[in-house]
Protein backbone atom coordinates (compact mmCIF):
# COMPACT_ATOMS: atom_id res chain seq x y z
CA UNK A 1 0.00 0.00 0.00
CA UNK A 2 1.12 3.33 -1.00
CA UNK A 3 1.74 6.39 1.49
CA UNK A 4 -0.48 7.99 -0.56
CA UNK A 5 -3.19 5.74 -0.08
CA UNK A 6 -2.72 5.07 3.14
CA UNK A 7 -2.70 8.89 3.83
CA UNK A 8 -6.05 9.28 1.93
CA UNK A 9 -7.52 6.42 4.00
CA UNK A 10 -6.42 5.68 7.61
CA UNK A 11 -6.28 2.10 7.31
CA UNK A 12 -3.12 1.39 9.79
CA UNK A 13 -6.52 2.81 12.27
CA UNK A 14 -9.23 0.72 10.72
CA UNK A 15 -7.65 -2.38 9.36
CA UNK A 16 -6.60 -3.65 13.14
CA UNK A 17 -10.74 -3.30 14.17
CA UNK A 18 -11.94 -5.52 11.66
CA UNK A 19 -12.61 -8.39 13.58
CA UNK A 20 -15.09 -6.21 15.58
CA UNK A 21 -16.36 -4.43 13.11
CA UNK A 22 -17.39 -7.65 10.83
CA UNK A 23 -19.32 -8.88 13.78
CA UNK A 24 -21.11 -5.33 14.60
CA UNK A 25 -21.92 -5.10 10.80
CA UNK A 26 -23.40 -9.25 10.37
CA UNK A 27 -25.32 -8.86 14.05
CA UNK A 28 -27.08 -4.88 13.13
CA UNK A 29 -30.56 -4.89 12.78
CA UNK A 30 -32.57 -4.60 10.67
CA UNK A 31 -30.07 -5.56 8.00
CA UNK A 32 -26.13 -5.71 8.33
CA UNK A 33 -24.79 -2.24 8.40
CA UNK A 34 -22.26 -0.55 10.59
CA UNK A 35 -21.58 3.79 11.21
CA UNK A 36 -18.02 4.40 11.03
CA UNK A 37 -17.28 8.03 12.39
CA UNK A 38 -13.98 10.45 11.69
CA UNK A 39 -13.86 7.72 9.13
CA UNK A 40 -11.17 9.82 7.15
CA UNK A 41 -8.18 11.96 8.85
CA UNK A 42 -9.97 15.17 9.37
CA UNK A 43 -7.86 16.98 6.84
CA UNK A 44 -8.72 15.12 4.07
CA UNK A 45 -12.34 15.36 4.75
CA UNK A 46 -12.21 19.23 5.64
CA UNK A 47 -10.68 18.88 1.87
CA UNK A 48 -12.99 16.87 0.47
CA UNK A 49 -16.11 19.76 1.80
CA UNK A 50 -14.15 22.49 0.98
CA UNK A 51 -13.72 21.22 -2.73
CA UNK A 52 -17.25 19.83 -2.90
CA UNK A 53 -18.80 21.68 -6.03
CA UNK A 54 -21.99 24.04 -5.29
CA UNK A 55 -24.98 23.07 -7.54
CA UNK A 56 -25.43 24.02 -10.84
CA UNK A 57 -27.49 22.79 -14.66
CA UNK A 58 -24.28 20.33 -14.72
CA UNK A 59 -25.51 18.05 -11.81
CA UNK A 60 -28.30 15.45 -12.50
CA UNK A 61 -31.76 16.17 -11.54
CA UNK A 62 -33.40 13.20 -9.48
CA UNK A 63 -36.20 14.82 -9.13
CA UNK A 64 -39.93 12.79 -9.08
CA UNK A 65 -42.18 12.02 -6.98
CA UNK A 66 -40.03 9.85 -5.25
CA UNK A 67 -37.17 11.58 -4.74
CA UNK A 68 -35.73 15.24 -5.01
CA UNK A 69 -31.74 15.15 -5.13
CA UNK A 70 -29.02 16.27 -7.20
CA UNK A 71 -25.95 14.25 -8.52
CA UNK A 72 -22.67 14.16 -9.88
CA UNK A 73 -20.98 11.09 -11.60
CA UNK A 74 -18.82 12.04 -14.50
CA UNK A 75 -15.52 11.22 -13.03
CA UNK A 76 -13.24 13.75 -14.88
CA UNK A 77 -15.51 16.70 -13.74
CA UNK A 78 -14.41 16.40 -10.08
CA UNK A 79 -11.40 18.31 -8.40
CA UNK A 80 -8.25 16.57 -8.77
CA UNK A 81 -8.58 15.40 -4.83
CA UNK A 82 -12.19 14.08 -4.57
CA UNK A 83 -11.23 12.40 -8.24
CA UNK A 84 -8.45 10.17 -6.45
CA UNK A 85 -10.54 9.55 -3.10
CA UNK A 86 -12.93 7.95 -5.37
CA UNK A 87 -10.34 5.88 -6.69
CA UNK A 88 -9.02 4.81 -3.44
CA UNK A 89 -12.34 4.02 -2.34
CA UNK A 90 -12.38 1.74 -5.72
CA UNK A 91 -9.37 0.68 -5.33
CA UNK A 92 -8.07 -3.44 -4.39
CA UNK A 93 -6.76 -2.36 -1.11
CA UNK A 94 -9.97 -0.47 0.14
CA UNK A 95 -12.52 -2.98 -1.49
CA UNK A 96 -10.51 -6.02 -0.09
CA UNK A 97 -11.23 -3.74 3.12
CA UNK A 98 -15.18 -4.28 2.83
CA UNK A 99 -15.19 -7.55 1.57
CA UNK A 100 -13.52 -8.40 5.00
CA UNK A 101 -15.82 -6.06 6.79
CA UNK A 102 -19.25 -7.34 5.08
CA UNK A 103 -18.30 -11.21 4.56
CA UNK A 104 -18.81 -11.05 1.11
CA UNK A 105 -16.45 -12.29 -1.10
CA UNK A 106 -15.64 -11.05 -4.85
CA UNK A 107 -16.62 -7.24 -4.73
CA UNK A 108 -16.08 -5.00 -7.62
CA UNK A 109 -16.48 -1.53 -7.69
CA UNK A 110 -18.07 0.58 -9.91
CA UNK A 111 -15.75 3.29 -11.74
CA UNK A 112 -18.38 4.35 -13.81
CA UNK A 113 -20.21 6.11 -10.72
CA UNK A 114 -23.74 4.77 -11.72
CA UNK A 115 -26.01 6.50 -9.63
CA UNK A 116 -23.17 7.29 -7.14
CA UNK A 117 -21.05 9.85 -6.78
CA UNK A 118 -21.71 13.67 -5.43
CA UNK A 119 -24.93 13.69 -3.76
CA UNK A 120 -26.74 17.00 -2.98
CA UNK A 121 -29.66 17.97 -1.11
CA UNK A 122 -31.19 21.52 -1.01
CA UNK A 123 -34.10 22.46 1.90
CA UNK A 124 -37.19 20.14 1.07
CA UNK A 125 -34.90 17.48 -0.24
CA UNK A 126 -35.81 13.64 0.26
CA UNK A 127 -35.79 10.34 -1.12
CA UNK A 128 -38.55 7.83 -0.36
CA UNK A 129 -37.78 4.59 1.35
CA UNK A 130 -36.90 1.95 -1.06
CA UNK A 131 -34.39 -0.97 -1.82
CA UNK A 132 -32.15 -0.61 -4.53
CA UNK A 133 -32.07 -1.22 -8.00
CA UNK A 134 -30.56 -5.25 -8.04
CA UNK A 135 -28.27 -5.17 -10.72
CA UNK A 136 -26.01 -3.13 -12.45
CA UNK A 137 -28.16 -1.16 -15.62
CA UNK A 138 -24.93 -1.76 -17.72
CA UNK A 139 -23.55 -4.99 -16.71
CA UNK A 140 -26.01 -7.38 -16.89
CA UNK A 141 -23.90 -9.84 -14.51
CA UNK A 142 -23.14 -7.34 -11.69
CA UNK A 143 -25.27 -7.82 -8.53
CA UNK A 144 -25.81 -4.64 -6.51
CA UNK A 145 -24.45 -5.95 -3.51
CA UNK A 146 -22.73 -2.94 -0.63
CA UNK A 147 -23.43 0.84 -0.15
CA UNK A 148 -21.11 3.59 0.93
CA UNK A 149 -22.24 6.84 2.17
CA UNK A 150 -19.45 9.38 3.61
CA UNK A 151 -21.59 12.39 4.83
CA UNK A 152 -20.02 15.71 4.35
CA UNK A 153 -21.50 18.22 6.57
CA UNK A 154 -20.62 20.49 9.93
CA UNK A 155 -22.51 21.55 12.23
CA UNK A 156 -26.02 19.31 11.15
CA UNK A 157 -28.80 20.02 13.49
CA UNK A 158 -30.90 17.50 13.97
CA UNK A 159 -34.16 19.90 13.74
CA UNK A 160 -33.00 19.99 9.87
CA UNK A 161 -33.88 16.22 9.15
CA UNK A 162 -32.17 14.20 6.73
CA UNK A 163 -31.65 11.12 8.88
CA UNK A 164 -31.01 8.28 7.06
CA UNK A 165 -33.76 5.51 8.12
CA UNK A 166 -33.49 1.82 7.88
CA UNK A 167 -36.70 -0.08 7.83
CA UNK A 168 -37.36 -3.41 8.79
CA UNK A 169 -38.41 -5.91 6.13
CA UNK A 170 -42.10 -5.88 6.81
CA UNK A 171 -42.13 -1.94 6.07
CA UNK A 172 -43.54 -1.90 9.86
CA UNK A 173 -41.24 0.85 11.49
CA UNK A 174 -37.89 2.45 11.51
CA UNK A 175 -35.26 0.90 13.02
CA UNK A 176 -32.08 2.75 13.16
CA UNK A 177 -31.70 6.72 11.98
CA UNK A 178 -28.46 8.00 10.98
CA UNK A 179 -27.81 11.74 11.20
CA UNK A 180 -25.71 13.00 8.27
CA UNK A 181 -23.49 14.49 9.88
CA UNK A 182 -19.10 15.15 8.97
CA UNK A 183 -16.77 12.53 8.70
CA UNK A 184 -19.24 9.99 9.12
CA UNK A 185 -19.36 6.87 6.60
CA UNK A 186 -22.46 4.31 6.93
CA UNK A 187 -22.07 0.74 4.53
CA UNK A 188 -24.48 -1.50 4.30
CA UNK A 189 -25.66 -4.57 2.74
CA UNK A 190 -28.19 -3.93 -0.39
CA UNK A 191 -30.50 -7.01 -0.37
CA UNK A 192 -33.87 -7.09 -2.05
CA UNK A 193 -35.47 -5.91 0.95
CA UNK A 194 -32.62 -3.37 2.76
CA UNK A 195 -35.59 -0.48 2.97
CA UNK A 196 -33.80 2.66 3.59
CA UNK A 197 -34.23 6.35 2.58
CA UNK A 198 -34.77 10.19 4.09
CA UNK A 199 -38.60 9.90 3.40
CA UNK A 200 -39.46 13.68 5.25
CA UNK A 201 -38.25 16.95 3.49
CA UNK A 202 -36.11 19.07 4.93
CA UNK A 203 -36.03 21.49 6.40
CA UNK A 204 -32.42 23.17 6.36
CA UNK A 205 -31.93 26.58 5.51
CA UNK A 206 -31.88 27.70 1.94
CA UNK A 207 -28.29 28.09 2.16
CA UNK A 208 -27.48 24.71 3.75
CA UNK A 209 -27.52 21.88 1.39
CA UNK A 210 -26.82 18.15 2.61
CA UNK A 211 -23.50 16.49 0.93
CA UNK A 212 -22.16 13.04 0.78
CA UNK A 213 -20.24 10.47 -1.38
CA UNK A 214 -21.93 7.22 -2.57
CA UNK A 215 -20.04 4.35 -3.61
CA UNK A 216 -21.85 1.17 -4.82
CA UNK A 217 -20.08 -2.29 -4.73
CA UNK A 218 -20.97 -5.47 -7.16
CA UNK A 219 -20.34 -8.74 -7.48
CA UNK A 220 -20.48 -11.24 -10.49
CA UNK A 221 -22.76 -13.91 -11.18
CA UNK A 222 -24.63 -15.62 -13.75
CA UNK A 223 -28.06 -14.86 -13.97
CA UNK A 224 -28.92 -12.37 -10.96
CA UNK A 225 -32.72 -11.53 -10.97
CA UNK A 226 -33.46 -7.84 -12.69
CA UNK A 227 -35.20 -4.81 -10.43
CA UNK A 228 -35.63 -1.56 -10.71
CA UNK A 229 -35.94 0.44 -7.08
CA UNK A 230 -38.43 -0.52 -5.04
CA UNK A 231 -39.94 2.40 -2.98
CA UNK A 232 -42.16 1.61 -0.50
CA UNK A 233 -45.05 3.78 1.84
CA UNK A 234 -44.77 3.91 5.46
CA UNK A 235 -47.26 2.67 7.88
CA UNK A 236 -49.42 6.65 7.69
CA UNK A 237 -48.71 7.23 4.05
CA UNK A 238 -52.01 7.34 3.29
CA UNK A 239 -53.44 8.13 -0.48
CA UNK A 240 -49.70 9.12 -0.49
CA UNK A 241 -48.80 5.58 -0.99
CA UNK A 242 -50.75 5.48 -4.34
CA UNK A 243 -48.74 8.41 -5.70
CA UNK A 244 -45.44 6.25 -4.49
CA UNK A 245 -46.42 3.32 -6.26
CA UNK A 246 -47.42 5.01 -9.67
CA UNK A 247 -43.97 6.69 -9.79
CA UNK A 248 -41.74 3.34 -8.79
CA UNK A 249 -44.19 1.44 -12.02
CA UNK A 250 -43.25 4.92 -14.32
CA UNK A 251 -39.54 4.30 -13.24
CA UNK A 252 -39.59 0.20 -13.69
CA UNK A 253 -40.64 1.09 -17.15
CA UNK A 254 -37.65 3.81 -17.57
CA UNK A 255 -35.28 1.07 -16.15
CA UNK A 256 -36.41 -1.14 -19.11
CA UNK A 257 -35.78 1.27 -21.67
CA UNK A 258 -32.22 2.20 -20.01
CA UNK A 259 -31.20 -1.45 -19.62
CA UNK A 260 -32.07 -1.89 -23.33
CA UNK A 261 -30.70 1.00 -24.98
CA UNK A 262 -27.99 1.56 -22.68
CA UNK A 263 -29.26 4.77 -21.43
CA UNK A 264 -27.37 6.94 -18.82
CA UNK A 265 -29.34 9.46 -15.85
CA UNK A 266 -28.30 12.32 -17.84
CA UNK A 267 -29.95 11.78 -20.69
CA UNK A 268 -33.20 11.48 -18.26
CA UNK A 269 -32.34 14.67 -16.34
CA UNK A 270 -31.76 16.56 -18.99
CA UNK A 271 -35.02 15.62 -20.65
CA UNK A 272 -37.20 16.31 -17.54
CA UNK A 273 -35.40 20.07 -17.67
CA UNK A 274 -36.31 20.61 -21.33
CA UNK A 275 -39.68 19.80 -20.58
CA UNK A 276 -39.68 21.58 -17.18
CA UNK A 277 -38.57 24.74 -18.97
CA UNK A 278 -41.25 24.52 -21.84
CA UNK A 279 -43.67 24.36 -19.03
CA UNK A 280 -42.82 27.42 -18.00
CA UNK A 281 -42.46 29.31 -21.24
Amino acid sequence: MTSAAQSLVPYDRWLPQLADLRERYADADPFPHIVLDDFLQPDVAQQLLEEFPPLSPEWIHYVHVNERKFGKTERDTLTPFIGTLIDEFNSPPFVDFLGQLTGIEGLLPDPSLEGGGLHQSTRGGFLNIHADFTVHPHRRTWRRRVNLLLYLNHGWDDAYGGHLEFWDRDMRRCVQRVAPVFNRCVVFNTDADSYHGHPDPMTCPEDVTRKSIALYYFTDELRPAVRSTEYRPRPGDGLRGAWIYLDKMALRHYDRVKRTFNLSDRFASDLLRFFSRSERR
